[in-house]
């Protein structure tokens, strides 16, 4: 695969859109657990899920975050297009979220780089990764966002070291 074919792909939601629950997806019972409660009062900004079959720099599937006209809910999996990427360091190292929208929502779907959005959602997003874990007094460092190239990139890195790392395939996979 080249840079070029990532045009779109699966997202598995876990969190929606204006949710203060976390979930996330157990791969050995392959359903949606119910992880914790966000300590503080915030909540989701989009979506939230992952991209099947890649693998991040923490070990876990890449991150992705939907922005989405109503939220959908846990385990809806729904195609989208990257339009950048959110950079930024957790407890666990790099934790980047590829920031998309769904190709099927027609109010999101022309949408094609984080140039076009409104610049207060933007500061949301950030705010939001800045403060959310607060209350856990877990450190977490923002870097800012890249445009769709970078996401690309980051895409395309994290299927590779999926391949590469030829962890079983059958956990990260939804099939």
């Amino acid at each position: 695969m080249n840079i070029e074919e990532i045009t779109s792909f699966d997202v598995l939601i876990e969190i929606p859109k204006g949710s203060r629950n976390k979930y996330e997806y157990d791969f050995d019972l392959k359903k949606i657990r119910y992880d914790r409660m966000i300590f503080s009062s915030m909540m989701y900004p989009a979506d939230y899920g992952f991209i099947p079959e890649t693998l991040a720099l923490d070990g876990d599937p890449l991150d992705a975050l939907v922005l989405v006209t109503e939220p959908t809910f846990p385990g809806c999996v729904m195609e989208v297009k990257p339009i950048g990427v959110f950079h930024m360091t957790d407890e666990k190292g790099p934790d980047e979220k590829i920031i998309c929208v769904p190709v099927s929502d027609p109010v999101w779907n022309k949408v094609n780089d984080l140039s076009e959005l409104n610049p207060h959602l933007i500061k949301e997003i950030e705010h939001f990764f800045k403060v959310y874990k607060d209350l856990e007094k877990k450190k977490v460092d923002v870097g800012g966002f890249g445009n769709l190239e970078e996401a690309k990139q980051t895409v395309l890195t994290s299927l590779e070291r999926y391949e590469k790392t030829k962890i079983s395939f059958e956990k990260l996979s939804l099939k």
